[in-house]
């Protein structure tokens, strides 16, 4: 095989003359081309990568703002819940106390109106006992009913205490008469009894007046300057008036 070095030469010449051609005016502005679209490529992925981590620092951000808008709505919530209970408890303790102020005031009510009927009933009572007695006593002759109410009295006189006595006694020793009261006017005769009775139960002489007073409907009564000794309708309805206002008032 026969090779030629000239050709050969010449091609390699040729060769080279084009390869420095195409790196001249081809491969570098190629590989420019090409650097500047990597380069255009880099900053668009750092652009994005920049936009990525702001998307996520503004997602960051918006689930932040997103927790404390939640908290805040939580903590409103619950504050409004509690100034409910709250609300809602003073209103019940309002309402328990007008309540119980009403309950109170209406068992005063009741109270004060059983009181005022009890106390219309004893009054009424007693003015139809005083009418009763009057017409059952106008009925009776006074020789009938002077004896029993006179003996009633003496037994009085003898159960009286050494003090009421005493008191009776010293006042008639001091020219203070005993009033001797009775309903209607005594005869001379019915007053004689009297004061013999009297002074049988003293066991001494004592000063009596004779006083008439229609208030005490029947019976007779002693008025001494300290003491008194009954032995009248009028007592007798006195005291059944103090058993009914004590009982009354135990209940």
């Amino acid at each position: 095989m026969h090779i030629d070095w000239w050709t050969l030469a010449l091609q390699t010449v040729n060769v080279l003359i084009l390869i420095w051609i195409l790196a001249r005016f081809f491969f570098r502005p190629v590989v420019n081309i090409v650097a500047k679209r990597q380069e255009a490529t880099r900053k668009l992925l750092a652009d994005a990568a920049a936009a990525r981590h702001q998307a996520a620092d503004a997602r960051a951000d918006a689930d932040k703002v997103r927790e404390e808008i939640g908290a805040e709505r939580d903590r409103l919530i619950a504050e409004a819940r509690t100034s409910a209970e709250m609300e809602k408890a003073k209103l019940l303790a309002n309402a328990s106390q007008e309540i119980a102020k009403l309950r109170s005031d209406a068992e005063a009510a009741i109270a004060r109106d059983r009181i005022a009927a009890e106390q219309a009933i004893i009054a009424r009572a007693s003015e139809l006992s005083v009418e009763i007695a009057q017409r059952l006593l106008g009925r009776l002759p006074p020789e009938v009913t002077l004896p029993a109410f006179l003996d009633g009295l003496c037994r009085e006189l003898r159960t009286l205490s050494s003090e009421a006595r005493e008191s009776l006694t010293s006042a008639a020793a001091a020219d203070h008469a005993v009033a001797v009261v009775t309903a209607a006017p005594l005869s001379e005769m019915d007053a004689g009894r009297v004061r013999d009775a009297l002074k049988a139960s003293f066991g001494s002489a004592l000063s009596f007046e004779f006083r008439t007073e229609p208030a005490i409907i029947a019976g007779i009564e002693l008025h001494g300057r300290n003491t008194t000794v009954r032995n009248s309708w009028r007592g007798d309805l006195d005291r059944v008036r103090r058993e009914l206002s004590r009982d009354k008032h135990s209940r």
